[in-house]
């Protein structure tokens, strides 16, 4: 499973790494990567399945699909370059364009909802919260002044209140200084963080025993929800031995493959400068589900 599409280049590589022989699932919830996604995949023909929805549905899609075990699960999170590059999807700070970043684009609140309609304090602790900016009080104030004269319904309107309202001396360094409010909008607005915690543990469950679960995130926040869970489904049973029946723990067990997440080497990043906060962590299921026996 291919839970982010995308521009379907992790479903390729695994299509040609198998020489065509699995069965793959890709899922996007947005309609216009999965129109790019099936033009490049259509010579796979009916090896490969392609739904658009929310990777927290995994386990409606597979069982529609009627698959009950899967060997591999994939996650690239974050936006990904097909929608960066689509400038009307109001992802980037980059390009002037509506302010949206709904992953998926019919219905739902956009980020110029949140933007023009929360209180000043819940935009301060979104902004914090999500992305982790230390002026999110400020920015915040800066926004609720700005949207009292109009409302900020485009990237490059947020993104110059943004920057007039960090300090100049913090502008100095680092990457841009809308990133990380833009960043936390993102995650609101498609509920990221819950999304991918419901997600993981639906593909603990359907992985069949010695599958693969591989997570790439790209910032602290989804990093923490795989690095916590990993850690969660690696607690090792503590029941005495000979007993036929794991008393302590009822959920399934995996295997960390990365007691430290992978990160891009420096030629990887100077290939592909996106990848440069990416890190990497994989586990392996160990066995199927334990089941605790009911007390007599």
């Amino acid at each position: 499973m291919d839970c982010t599409l995308g521009g379907a280049g992790h479903s390729v590589g695994i299509l040609e790494h198998t020489g065509g022989q699995c069965l793959l699932v890709g899922l996007d919830q947005d309609a216009d990567a999965l129109n790019v996604a099936a033009v490049r995949l259509a010579a796979y023909g009916e090896k490969v399945h392609l739904t658009r929805a929310n990777f927290r549905e995994l386990g409606v899609v597979l069982a529609n699909l009627g698959i009950s075990r899967v060997d591999g699960v994939l996650y690239d999170l974050g936006v990904s370059s097909y929608q960066l590059d689509t400038p009307d999807r109001g992802f980037s700070y980059q390009h002037d364009a509506p302010l949206d970043m709904r992953m998926s684009p019919e219905g739902g609140i956009t980020a110029a909802d949140l933007v023009n309609e929360l209180p000043e304090k819940e935009l301060a602790d979104v902004i914090r919260k999500y992305g982790e900016e230390r002026w999110a009080a400020r920015i915040a104030r800066f926004i609720g002044r700005e949207r009292a004269k109009a409302p900020i319904l485009t990237t490059g309107h947020l993104a110059t209140v943004i920057k007039d309202a960090i300090p100049a001396r913090a502008r100095r360094t680092g990457r841009h200084p809308a990133r990380r409010t833009f960043q936390a909008l993102r995650i609101a607005v498609n509920d990221e963080l819950g999304a991918l915690e419901l997600s993981l543990r639906q593909a603990v469950d359907l992985l069949a025993p010695g599958g693969r679960l591989v997570v790439l995130s790209y910032h602290s926040l989804e990093d923490r929800v795989v690095k916590d869970l990993f850690r969660e489904y690696a607690v090792h049973c503590k029941c005495p031995p000979g007993l036929p029946v794991c008393r302590c723990n009822t959920v399934p067990r995996l295997e960390i493959l990365t007691s430290r997440p992978r990160v891009p080497c420096a030629a990887e990043v100077a290939d592909n400068p996106r990848a440069r906060s990416a890190k990497l962590r994989a586990a392996r299921k160990l066995s199927g589900v334990l089941r605790k026996e009911e007390d007599e």
